[in-house]
């Protein structure tokens, strides 16, 4: 009849429904097995133990231990073939040197050249031991390789040609030469005349002395040293005169000069000979009487007539 109710007042069914709800939701929190593992897995974290702290970036690695204090009796490890070597310091770069502009020395004489400086230097380099003969005032392969010996102790470039670098070293080790130095009689003695040299003006010449001594009636009027023919063209002896003078003559049949020419026998002729001048004896004529000294056979061949005698003697 009507709705039955509790002695608190309440209608029963209220207080089942309120029941109910009470026991499902005790299902919903209890009921499944494994709700709660996750939690379990995880252990409490202790108030006292204190969290790992943040390693900082700056630290490049962690202090040492006691074990890696300890000094190590081990030799220290010889640096790797790998190791790089150390840079080398930096160096200023020098600027390359720049080629010399200057001009080469001016040459004041070479091989070929004749002149009273060639004597004077053939003079001074004698002096000091250079050049082993007379001076003849003609620079030929002689004089160049007494230049070379010069200039190649000096440290001065060896071209055995005269330049003004390599003169004035010379004129600064040497004295002025004297006139004797200069212009030497002869390089040998003269020979004691042939008895036909005697008498008038006679060109008095000795194969044995290799001299020619210029006479005037027994007197030496001057002397120079003379070259003959070879074997194969030997100088004629005997007694000959002067037939011709040619000053400036020229061979037709070798082709090679011949100055200041005195001809006395065919085409034999007392003359200046270049070859002479520079080689001295270790060559022969054609069978003229060669003169190395052009100065005095200049002289001479102002001196002597055609018709003069000339005498040719052992």
């Amino acid at each position: 009849m009507g709705a039955e109710r509790c002695a608190g007042g309440r209608p029963r069914g209220r207080r089942v429904a309120a029941v109910s709800l009470v026991a499902l939701a005790a299902l919903a929190t209890g009921c499944e097995p494994g709700t709660a593992e996750g939690a379990q897995d995880v252990p409490p974290v202790r108030a006292t133990q204190a969290a790992a702290p943040t390693p900082s970036p700056f630290l490049t690695a962690p202090a040492p231990t006691t074990e890696d204090a300890k000094p190590s009796t081990a030799p220290p490890p010889s640096p790797s073939a790998s190791t790089a070597a150390p840079a080398p310091a930096p160096t200023t770069a020098r600027p390359a040197p720049e080629p010399s502009t200057a001009p080469p020395p001016r040459v004041l004489m070479r091989t070929g050249s004749e002149s009273e400086r060639v004597r004077e230097l053939q003079a001074r380099l004698r002096q000091i031991g250079h050049f082993g003969r007379n001076p003849t005032g003609y620079y030929g392969s002689v004089t160049a390789d007494a230049v070379r010996s010069f200039q190649a102790k000096r440290r001065l470039p060896v071209t055995g040609s005269t330049d003004a670098v390599t003169w004035q070293r010379l004129l600064a080790m040497t004295r002025v030469p004297t006139a004797a130095e200069l212009d030497p009689p002869t390089e040998r003695p003269v020979a004691a005349p042939d008895e036909r040299c005697l008498k008038g003006r006679v060109l008095c010449i000795s194969k044995k002395s290799r001299t020619l001594a210029w006479m005037n009636d027994g007197k030496v009027v001057s002397a120079m040293d003379v070259r003959f023919g070879s074997e194969y063209t030997p100088t004629r002896e005997g007694v000959f005169e002067v037939f011709w003078k040619s000053r400036d003559h020229v061979s037709t049949l070798y082709d090679t000069p011949m100055p200041y020419a005195l001809f006395f026998s065919g085409g034999q002729a007392v003359h200046y000979s270049a070859d002479f001048a520079a080689n001295g004896y270790g060559g022969a004529s054609h069978g003229c009487v060669n003169v190395r000294d052009k100065k005095k056979v200049a002289a001479l061949f102002d001196q002597v007539k055609t018709g003069d005698k000339v005498v040719v003697s052992w």
